[in-house]
């Protein structure tokens, strides 16, 4: 749980647990076991690696509502925007062009939102 809150925030972390019920409660337990107690605490690979890759498969599937997330969790993680810029144009050459223009969509409201809440 602490890496969890660590790499999306607090709050976020604490509204995906207030939305538990008897239906989600298993898969949150999931989601933090395995996602964020198994693979995202080994050693193999720094934040900022982990992050990089959880954008691409993330505009590779078209999870963008995933993707805006993980833009914040980027940025937490120590990339800046002149990185997530260079992944989404990485990933409009194996993802599809498509997929990268709806990314940088996203990103770019993420951004803009970050950057009215300064």
């Amino acid at each position: 749980m602490a890496v969890r809150r660590e790499v999306l925030g607090a709050e976020h972390v604490d509204r995906a647990n207030a939305g538990k019920d008897e239906f989600t409660t298993d898969f949150q337990d999931l989601i933090t076991q395995y996602a964020w107690g198994t693979i995202w605490t080994r050693p193999g690979l720094p934040r900022t690696m982990r992050s990089a890759i959880t954008l691409t498969a993330l505009i590779a599937h078209g999870h963008l509502e995933e993707f805006a997330m993980h833009v914040r969790a980027a940025l937490r993680n120590g990339l800046d925007r002149d990185e997530i810029k260079e992944i989404v144009l990485q990933s409009a050459i194996y993802c599809g062009v498509p997929s990268a223009n709806s990314a940088f969509k996203v990103a770019q409201g993420v951004f803009r939102e970050i950057d009215a809440a300064a």
